[in-house]
């Protein structure tokens, strides 16, 4: 069955990115992303590690095989891009800065570069992946984000109590959402959303953050770009090569 592959990606505080191609691959174990909730979550595929993060704690094993091994699924063999910024900070121009108009600069640059070659070797069961993004540019969403173990809006608050008068309303919510104490600084993973197969990334807004900082000498971007445009690269080129379950490589 032929279908359209979407790839989104969400920056807490917040941005999303969304890459799209078409593919040959079956949609009988993917999650439908319309469907989400709290407790239901699609994977997180790809995970780019924050800097002195280690999940795997476990001595170098000696004499391992260092190939990769083929697992038989589709990769993408071209890719719509879409940014999608998530969360109320991103009305606030001092925080937006050069991130926005970076990032849009960032994925149309990469299109057929020498960097997007590098991953053209791999293959899948439905061809090559090709080095061509075709980037649509960026939408604003002002709700507020969610965290980074959720691609879901947060659920509505609940209706208020029946008299007395209900209590004075919570304080707002922040105005971003940086990582925190979660040991990544970005993920990618998959579903579908009205019968569309969806590739999504994850990003959180990296301003001032050391373990998820490129540590960028060129003095052209500020540090929060540099931050995003690094995991960019780490996510794309992983949701190109490996962008569904089982996954390709």
């Amino acid at each position: 069955m032929r279908t359209k592959i979407l790839l989104l990606s969400i920056v807490l505080s917040l941005g999303v990115l969304s890459f799209a191609q078409t593919a040959d691959s079956s949609a009988s174990n993917r999650q439908d992303l319309s469907a989400l909730n709290g407790q239901h979550e699609p994977p997180m595929l790809g995970i780019h590690w924050a800097r002195g993060f280690n999940p795997f704690a476990r001595p170098v094993q000696k004499g391992n095989n260092p190939n990769m091994t083929y697992h038989g699924g589709v990769i993408m063999p071209s890719t719509v891009s879409e940014a999608i910024y998530w969360g109320p900070r991103w009305n606030n121009n001092t925080f937006v800065g050069d991130k926005i108009t970076g990032l849009d600069s960032w994925y149309t640059g990469f299109s057929n570069s020498n960097y997007a070659k590098t991953s053209d070797e791999y293959t899948g069961s439905n061809g090559q992946v090709g080095p061509v993004v075709t980037h649509n540019g960026h939408l604003i969403d002002l709700s507020t984000a969610s965290n980074g173990s959720s691609t879901s809006p947060p659920p509505p608050p609940p209706p208020p109590p029946p008299p007395p008068p209900p209590p004075p309303p919570p304080p707002p919510p922040p105005l971003d959402i940086p990582r925190g104490n979660a040991g990544y600084c970005a993920y990618h993973t998959f579903g579908t959303c009205s019968g569309v197969t969806v590739q999504v990334a994850f990003f959180f807004n990296l301003d001032g953050d050391p373990g998820c900082d490129p540590q960028d000498t060129s003095g052209l971007h500020s540090q929060g770009l540099a931050a995003l445009a690094n995991v960019s690269g780490h996510e794309l080129s992983e949701a190109r090569t490996d962008p569904d379950s089982p996954g390709a490589w």
